[in-house]
């Protein structure tokens, strides 16, 4: 195992969770939201996010790779998978693991704002300000943490560690 050191326990994680699926379920109570989860790294974080919102919504993913194989992001976005749910009129939530450069989600925000949503929110586990290179920002945050390379929870490194419960500190 390369983890350093646990940043974010699992306990952590699911308390922060479900304080924001209760601000979403109250800001969005008179509204059916379609959450927009970006794969993969925010599988688990979409799934434990939307089982805490406690009104009607829809479900739909998009795919946006910057990082290839590294630890630094390649600068170039490229759209993988885009959504199949009709965005126009509709209230939608962007679920995404981390808000790092913000090079993924300001170019795949711009592409969901194309489809004329009557509004458009985004909702972070994790915002790395240190690292902003776009100017975005997120309406939901979940955690600001400093500038480390981290992985579990859906967050990789060459798409391993994914599958741990928690936020741990990749070793350099």
């Amino acid at each position: 195992m390369e983890i350093d050191r646990i940043l974010l326990t699992q306990e952590q994680l699911q308390t922060r969770i479900r304080e924001l699926g209760a601000i979403l379920s109250a800001e969005y109570a008179e509204k059916t939201p379609v959450f927009i989860g970006v794969l993969r790294g925010a599988v688990h974080f979409f799934t434990d996010l939307t089982l805490q919102f406690s009104h009607p919504c829809q479900y739909d993913f998009i795919g946006a790779a910057s990082y290839g194989d590294g630890t630094q992001t390649s600068g170039r976005v490229q759209l993988t998978k885009d959504v199949m749910t009709e965005l126009k009129g509709r209230h939608v939530v962007v679920v995404e693991d981390i808000l790092d450069t913000g090079l993924t989600l300001r170019f795949v925000t711009d592409w969901l704002k194309s489809k004329q949503p009557a509004s458009l929110k985004l909702c972070v586990l994790l915002d790395k300000p240190e690292r902003r290179r776009a100017d975005i920002t997120a309406d939901y945050i979940g955690f600001t943490i400093p500038n480390e390379f981290v992985v579990g929870y859906g967050l990789d490194y060459q798409e391993l560690y994914r599958n741990l419960p928690y936020i741990g500190v990749l070793k350099p």
